[in-house]
């Protein structure tokens, strides 16, 4: 079936679409000389996974944008055969993949794939460690670059010595960009044993940010989840970076109003980060789970009310930058059980959210109390 794009909206800068149909959304923003889509696609109940990549393959031809990013949650045993189909279709030989061990809820090889995608702007590929590292364009406020799948090169060390590594990398990755760790607005950290070793990552993490000159408050947006990558390596790592021209800023990071900064309990992260872009702004919401203001997890062993608590704080987010739902461009829902997915389909339903642009994936979350956790993103026009 071809999208059906069922809204538009326009702004002196900027025109927002929006088109949804069989599990696959697009969101495209065009602006003056550049476009950036975000594209998620699920399998449709029954789908073989080539099939899924097929549509996927079909809808990036048509938009004719360089991926800039391109996350897939999906089993390793058909990782081979999925990326031979990617290649074949796109002709991008520095595609810049994350695969990640995320699991489908409903036992299909793959759980959806999440694409961003540029057309104009000068697209630079950065090539490093035999793959597209990094892919860099110019929206006219600002540069942006994007570092993809950052693993360590030892994975005989311990996985503090390796995420130590990630930060040197994507440290380096930026320096040849032109920028530094401090210009970056989004992280992404997928670790391998989370629940073993995740106090260990955010003192590296902190000292890393110390060393950088990254106070708490200036912090990117950031998910740290569990996931297990093809390499077998302790951490996989995605960050976008964000550095604007002539000192103008265009990053915010913002408190969340229902819950207290992640520094407090040692986790050195931004609740929210919004991008302003021309004649819109981008809501960049971290990884968002069930506690409460002073860090301690609530509704332990329900994970209905865990549910609902996150998407609360997520609105309350949404509703601080005059957005809600109905904004979001992308969004990503990590469950501890796969039994459990059909109580998030449920809580849009009933809010009539059936075409919401998400992945639900079961994946390991920070603490072993915690069973729900979603990140998302969130466009609007500026009027």
């Amino acid at each position: 079936m071809p999208l059906h794009i069922t809204s538009a909206e326009a702004a002196p800068v900027a025109v927002l679409h929006r088109g949804s149909s069989d599990n696959m959304h697009v969101v495209e923003i065009q602006g003056p000389g550049l476009s950036e889509f975000d594209v998620t696609v699920a399998p449709q109940p029954g789908e073989h996974f080539s099939r899924t990549i097929e549509r996927l393959a079909k809808v990036l031809q048509g938009i004719d944008a360089t991926v800039v990013r391109l996350i897939i949650f999906g089993s390793a045993k058909v990782r081979s055969a999925v990326l031979e189909i990617l290649h074949q279709e796109l002709r991008d030989p520095g595609l810049p993949v994350t695969w990640l061990e995320g699991e489908a809820c409903d036992g299909a090889d793959l759980a959806g794939v999440q694409v961003h995608a540029v057309r104009g702007g000068k697209i630079r590929t950065q090539p490093g460690g035999g793959q597209a590292l990094a892919r860099i364009w110019d929206d006219g406020l600002a540069r942006h670059c994007v570092c993809n799948n950052v693993l360590s090169t030892q994975g005989f060390v311990s996985p503090a010595e390796q995420a130590r590594e990630v930060f040197h990398r994507l440290q380096t990755s930026l320096a040849d960009a032109g920028m530094e760790l401090k210009d970056i607005a989004r992280t992404w950290f997928y670790l391998n044993g989370i629940l073993s070793w995740y106090d260990g990552f955010n003192r590296v993490r902190n000292e890393v940010f110390t060393e950088s000159g990254i106070p708490a408050g200036g912090a990117p947006a950031s998910t740290g989840i569990g996931a297990w990558n093809p390499a077998g390596r302790a951490v996989a790592a995605l960050a976008w970076a964000v550095q604007p021209h002539d000192g103008k800023p265009v990053v915010e990071h913002l408190a969340s109003p229902r819950q207290g900064p992640a520094a407090k309990y040692g986790s050195n992260f931004s609740r929210a980060v919004e991008v302003r872009g021309n004649g819109f702004r981008r809501l960049l919401v971290s990884g968002t789970a069930s506690i409460a203001p002073d860090g301690r997890t609530e509704h332990i062993g329900d994970v209905q009310a865990q549910i609902g608590l996150s998407m609360q704080v997520v609105q309350a987010i949404l509703a601080s930058r005059e957005m809600t739902l109905a904004d979001v461009s992308r969004a990503t829902a990590y469950l501890r059980s796969a039994e459990d997915a059909p109580l998030f389909t449920d809580w849009l339903a009933q809010r009539g959210l059936r075409e919401f642009p998400a992945v639900s994936t079961r994946c390991d979350i920070c603490r072993d109390d915690l069973l729900f956790e979603i990140e998302l993103d969130a466009v609007l026009l500026e009027q």
